[in-house]
């Protein structure tokens, strides 16, 4: 259901367009005003100066209607001067076909799935002409393998229901939902566009671990709340968690999940300070920190530290909370941390309601190159330990299992969802949706289309009800081609997908499908002894009372 409309912000105040005035965004626009001034006082003398006023005439009006427009952030941040992007779009056709063009996953993102979000998002048409653009005889390449009996996609929108028996809320999910990025990380409109697009397509909103901020309650849509390891809005003074704070805020209608955040793929294992200049007061009462004060998130959490710790402050938050469902995002690392975990859970009984595995490829607004490049185990690596542990540990069909990580299509979907996944989330796809261009200048707060910054004045190209709705559609297209890729598969739910349903070439001559490339554990087989090499060793090893 749509939600209430918000009273529309205006598209600049004199105010604000004289603090930008002479900006270095503004400067062609403010130049083309004064050379219409200057050659319209001059043509009065002399007629050879209209024709310079008048191309100074239109210029001016282009970069007008820049300002004024919404469709455009680039167009309201850069009036006149960002026509020229466009322009080069337009008129190399190598530098457009470099844009869409192709390429295997593992490489840099791959920008033909770029291309497809904005047009998704738009409306715009996604099909393409002449076939594949993709090398298929590359050894990588991965496609699904389809039926001679296809189904008709019903157009359901696929939801699954998240909670286990200790769960007296459960929630029913979106298959595909937004991930985690904090108020802080994104600006003010860019959370306010992902909530209202959330709520207008009824799917979830991860808040990110920067708190459950005022702008992620302006329109209702559902939300995950992500607990770090700062507590961000449930923390005491001295960083500690609260157990008040968290259960006033968790009790609010809008939040349907709670998960805690043990690590994140694109630096895991690593904290992180937002220094205190930074620290704005809507910041700070989002965060529940002073403001101007370093805002530090621990690289642990000091809550607990050990699994019995991690799985008995799961149960205290489900009370806490209502009985929402509870869990908990992480990248997998030593693989007898999480068996650790696995023995804590069958040892006191307490179970999360799911678990999100976060891959080493995901994104982020700013880590150091060795944590984005080397640090974590990838998506579906990770993604298939943890699948497997839980059928061998005869638990999985009590939690539910989402994924992350470069994830923007319904293949990405189709294929994770393949390996064990119950629902995805996605980051940069719903970025993308909001208007980001991947300017990769996220962490100096100078994002030229208002996604990412804190700058006011940026901030306001980006307007909300116009991309709340491509949020909301490109959701809605991209869950629609997922039901058009598992239909073709002679499938009706995406929780029939099988590891037999996608194949890999493996090398010129050799092709397999991931039941062929994986080993996948049968139930209990864990607990009854096994010989599979990713569980033999290391299921010993592991320990309930220590990571």
């Amino acid at each position: 259901m749509e939600p209430a409309a918000k009273t529309a912000e205006p598209p600049i105040t004199p105010a604000q367009f004289l603090r930008l005035a002479f900006t270095q965004r503004y400067i062609v626009y403010t130049l083309s005003i004064v050379a219409t001034a200057v050659f319209a006082v001059a043509s009065l003398r002399d007629t050879w100066f209209l024709v310079p006023f008048a191309v100074a005439a239109v210029l001016t009006i282009v970069g007008t209607r820049d300002i004024l427009q919404t469709q455009r952030s680039l167009l309201r941040n850069y009036p006149i001067a960002a026509h020229i992007r466009f322009l080069l779009e337009e008129i190399r056709p190598e530098i457009r076909q470099y844009f869409l063009e192709s390429d295997l996953d593992g490489m840099p993102f791959n920008r033909n799935k770029r291309s497809i979000v904005y047009q998704r998002a738009k409306s715009d048409l996604d099909k393409r002409p002449f076939g594949t653009m993709s090398d298929v005889y590359a050894t990588g390449f991965e496609w699904m393998n389809h039926s001679l009996a296809p189904k008709h996609h019903s157009g359901e929108p696929f939801r699954i229901t998240v909670g286990g028996p200790d769960c007296r809320q459960p929630y029913s999910a979106s298959v595909f939902n937004i991930s985690a990025m904090s108020f802080g990380s994104l600006s003010a409109n860019a959370i306010r566009a992902l909530n209202r697009g959330a709520a207008m397509g009824g799917f979830a909103h991860d808040t990110g671990e920067g708190g459950f901020s005022q702008y992620h309650q302006e329109f209702g849509g559902d939300i995950v709340w992500e607990i770090g390891s700062g507590y961000f809005g449930c923390r005491n003074p001295d960083g500690s968690f609260s157990a008040e704070r968290f259960a006033e805020q968790a009790k609010a209608p809008q939040v349907k999940m709670i998960e805690i955040k043990l690590s994140q793929g694109a630096k895991p294992g690593h904290g992180g300070v937002l220094p205190g200049a930074k620290v704005s007061d809507e910041i700070a009462a989002a965060r529940g920190v002073p403001q101007g004060v370093d805002c530090i998130s621990p690289a642990s959490h000091p809550a607990f530290s050990t699994p019995l710790g991690l799985v008995g402050f799961i149960k205290q938050l489900r009370e806490l909370s209502g009985g929402k469902p509870v869990g908990f995002k992480l990248c997998i690392g030593h693989p007898t941390e999480f068996l650790g975990i696995c023995k804590a859970m069958l040892q006191t009984g307490i179970y999360p309601d799911f678990i999100v595995v976060d891959g080493s490829e995901g994104g982020t607004g700013a880590a150091p190159l060795e944590f984005l490049d080397h640090i974590g185990t990838p998506l579906r690596d990770g993604l298939v330990f943890v699948h497997n542990a839980l059928v061998g540990l005869g638990i999985r069909e009590r939690i539910k299992i989402g994924a992350g990580g470069k994830i923007t299509s319904a293949f990405d979907m189709a294929r994770v969802m393949a390996l064990g996944a119950d629902w995805c989330n996605a980051a940069r796809g719903f970025m993308f949706a909001v208007g980001c261009i991947q300017s990769l200048s996220c962490h100096t707060d100078t994002c030229p289309t208002g996604v990412a910054t804190q700058d006011k004045a940026r901030q306001r190209a980006l307007v909300v009800p116009d991309k709340a709705q491509r949020v909301a559609q490109f959701h809605k297209s991209t869950v629609t081609a997922l039901g058009e890729v598992i239909a073709a598969a002679g499938l009706s739910h995406p929780s029939e997908l099988r590891p037999h349903h996608i194949s890999r070439r493996l090398g010129p001559e050799q092709c397999a499908t991931f039941a062929e490339i994986y080993r996948f554990t049968k139930p209990g087989e864990i607990l009854d002894g096994t010989d599979h090499p990713s569980f033999a060793k290391s299921w010993s090893a592991a320990r309930a009372d220590a990571f």
